[in-house]
């Protein structure tokens, strides 16, 4: 048997048993664009033809007017007006530029949902040094079946190549090293009632952002997020908690709740993709918290490639009004105090791998190129139809600095109910950062400890 037979052999064997070789991302000369052309996360750093997206030029670091450290935050552009607004009536006009969720929202609210749309404004920025460790891992982070491997302290592939590298890079986005909340989370019904599901305080770590860290210490764990949430509301869920601990191998992540009908902690079976996520009362998966989340083993993924999108951006305007009831609509948000944004995006397809179950067999995914948030996505069912859309408010924190994700949700197109997560506005704490907590904190052992009923 010659060398060329018998390689050609391994590679179809590999690729038959789903162990494709490991390689890195990109070249040396190629990953060189990052200083150049590039944003130093990837983005194109020039705007459009027409200047409707302008040029990355560093990113929103500057103090925010109104904004209390550990409190609440300001909105750096509360006097600029929309430039249009698109409703149910001349959404044709702009159809390219929206998702099919956006354009099914329209049409099933034509006389509430609208989107009004805001001049573009890049402000994506990151500390130095996770645009260093990015530009190592342009290099250095690959993919070996499913898994992350090499990546620390950036994103792991500002130059993607296929569509599982792009939604590993929403997974390991820059959104800070250790940082708190309060908020309210609401389901909304059919008839257009909100009901308070989840109400309290979330502490959350990512150890891969850890600055003094590296990928060999990273490496001992792959525990890239942590998260420990304590519920003070509704009455009837007031001292439930849950932990969860996610790694780079998404087989291995952990969770755990407390129950306070039963006094004790329980370690849940299945903490990912389709199964009810706990902390929205089940109504969003585990894989639609912040449009996504978790393993990607259960899907192959196409990166469709980049066009310009109308998406939501910069929405400090949320975060404004101090009560839920300003910020609810019946059915979605009040369109009032939503804003949206022209911009870049990366286009991400996820199909039902053969062998693998889902509720959703394809998914869409619209993905930030500067921030590599993927703030809208969209689910089919098995029968075909359009059945979720899922979406993503950033706001801009120049205290990280970074454009990050703050309230998120859920429209079920089919049945009428929504969910609404996160919300900040009747709480005094919004998105505030802190130091490092120690690794206990997230652990289900202090959890059961603080147990209040």
């Amino acid at each position: 048997m010659n060398k060329t037979m018998l390689i050609s052999m391994l590679t179809a064997a590999a690729a038959v048993s789903g162990m494709v070789p490991a390689v890195a991302a990109v070249s040396a000369d190629e990953a060189a664009k990052l200083k150049s052309e590039l944003t130093p996360f990837g983005g194109q750093k020039a705007g459009n033809a027409d200047g409707s997206i302008p040029a990355w030029t560093g990113g929103y670091t500057q103090p925010i007017p109104g904004d209390k450290p550990g409190g609440r935050r300001g909105d750096p552009f509360k006097d600029e007006k929309p430039l249009y607004s698109i409703n149910a009536k001349n959404a044709d006009q702009y159809a390219a530029k929206l998702s099919d969720g956006t354009r099914a929202m329209l049409k099933k609210y034509p006389d509430s949902f609208r989107v009004d749309v805001y001049p573009s404004h890049r402000t994506a920025a990151a500390p130095q040094w996770v645009y260093d460790n990015t530009f190592k891992n342009a290099t250095r982070a690959r993919l070996n079946n499913d898994v992350i491997e090499g990546a620390y302290g950036g994103i792991p592939f500002p130059i993607p190549k296929s569509g599982a590298e792009a939604i590993s890079n929403h997974s390991l986005r820059w959104r800070g090293t250790t940082w708190q909340w309060q908020a309210t989370q609401y389901q909304l019904t059919a008839d257009g009632k909100a009901v308070l599901t989840t109400e309290g305080q979330a502490d959350q770590q990512m150890p891969y952002y850890f600055e003094d860290g590296s990928p060999e210490q990273f490496a001992k764990k792959n525990e890239f997020w942590l998260i420990r949430l304590i519920n003070t509301g509704p009455p009837i869920r007031a001292g439930e908690a849950i932990v969860g601990r996610n790694q780079v191998d998404g087989s291995k992540d952990q969770a755990w709740v407390y129950l306070t009908g039963q006094r004790r902690v329980r370690k849940l079976p299945n903490p990912c993709c389709d199964t009810p996520a706990p902390a929205t009362a089940g109504v969003m998966s585990f894989d639609e918290l912040e449009t996504w989340a978790g393993r990607i083993d259960r899907f192959d993924w196409t990166l469709v490639g980049k066009q310009e999108m109308v998406i939501p951006y910069n929405g400090n305007k949320l975060l404004q009004p101090k009560t839920d009831a300003e910020v609810l609509g019946a059915h979605h948000l009040n369109p009032d105090h939503v804003r949206w944004e022209l911009h870049r995006v990366w286009v991400i397809e996820a199909k039902l791998r053969q062998g693998q179950r889902h509720q959703a067999v394809r998914s869409r995914y619209y993905c930030d190129e500067d921030t590599w948030n993927c703030v809208l996505g969209d689910r089919w069912d098995a029968n075909g139809q359009l059945w979720r859309t899922l979406w993503s408010q950033t706001f801009v924190a120049p205290d990280l600095p970074g454009t990050v994700i703050g309230a998120m949700g859920v429209n079920d197109l089919l049945t009428g109910q929504a969910y609404v997560a996160n919300l900040y506005n009747s709480k005094p704490v919004q998105y505030a950062i802190k130091p490092r907590l120690p690794d206990t904190v997230f652990t289900p052992d202090a959890m059961a400890g603080e147990g209040i009923r």
